[in-house]
């Protein structure tokens, strides 16, 4: 099987050398851009199965390029490097697609097992998807193999690999109790504050899709979870 292929940013050219090697050397196959700019054009032309991202860069930061590679591929994770340690540093990330932060400096060892991780959940989640796929929201249809959210005959909604789980599993239980550490360990595998505070960003999203139908809403169960309701 041919290594997994790791995009890395990062504009120290010492510190993006070292890293690369190590990675190298634990067989990931390492292409690494010298700032945000770059590393746009190399994601272009390339397929990857990884992101790192440094945060604080010249010409496109971390997160303007993670928004840029979010908007042509929503499933590539994505991990930020930062010297950052402030909480809404941190809340953005994830807010625009991170999958994983680490500040500097960090234990390389520790950034391998998060790349293990999240390369093996990714597989997972390929393989032990939910058999039941489609589901009637009021007057929307939810594919959630083809991740198509559709309002009665009008054009299909192409949902985010996260955006279309948490709809689905609001789904599976309909008119019930979604208990948010199940979304949590489920979806972002973790259940923190961070993931917690992700999690109701994906939740705000869904809502503004939903609102077509004036007879479906999700309403917050507090400090238990969420109920997706469909009346009649």
């Amino acid at each position: 099987m041919s290594n997994k292929k790791i995009l890395l940013v990062e504009d120290d050219p010492n510190f993006g050398t070292v890293l690369k090697d190590y990675l190298s050397l634990n067989d990931y196959d390492v292409s690494h851009a010298k700032d945000g700019l770059d590393g746009l054009i190399m994601f272009k032309n390339d397929e990857f199965d990884l992101c790192i991202l440094d945060v604080m860069m010249p010409r496109k930061d971390g997160f303007s390029l993670a928004k840029d590679i979010r908007a042509t591929n929503t499933d590539v994770p994505i991990i930020f490097l930062t010297a950052k340690t402030m909480k809404e540093d941190v809340l953005k990330g994830y807010e625009v697609g991170a999958d994983d932060y680490l500040n500097k400096p960090f234990d390389s060892e520790v950034l391998l097992y998060k790349i293990k991780a999240i390369l093996q959940r990714k597989e997972l989640d390929v393989d032990t998807e939910d058999e039941r796929y489609e589901f009637q929201i009021g007057n929307f249809h939810l594919n959630s193999k083809l991740r198509h959210l559709r309002y009665k005959d009008n054009e299909v909604r192409k949902l985010s690999p996260k955006e279309n789980k948490l709809l689905k599993l609001l789904a599976i239980h309909m008119n019930d109790l979604m208990p948010r550490e199940l979304a949590l360990t489920k979806i972002w595998r973790d259940d923190n504050y961070f993931t917690s505070r992700s999690m109701d960003v994906y939740i705000a999203k869904l809502r503004k899709y939903l609102k077509e139908d004036e007879n479906v809403e999700i309403i917050n169960i507090h400090g238990e979870g969420f109920r997706l309701i469909v009346g009649q």
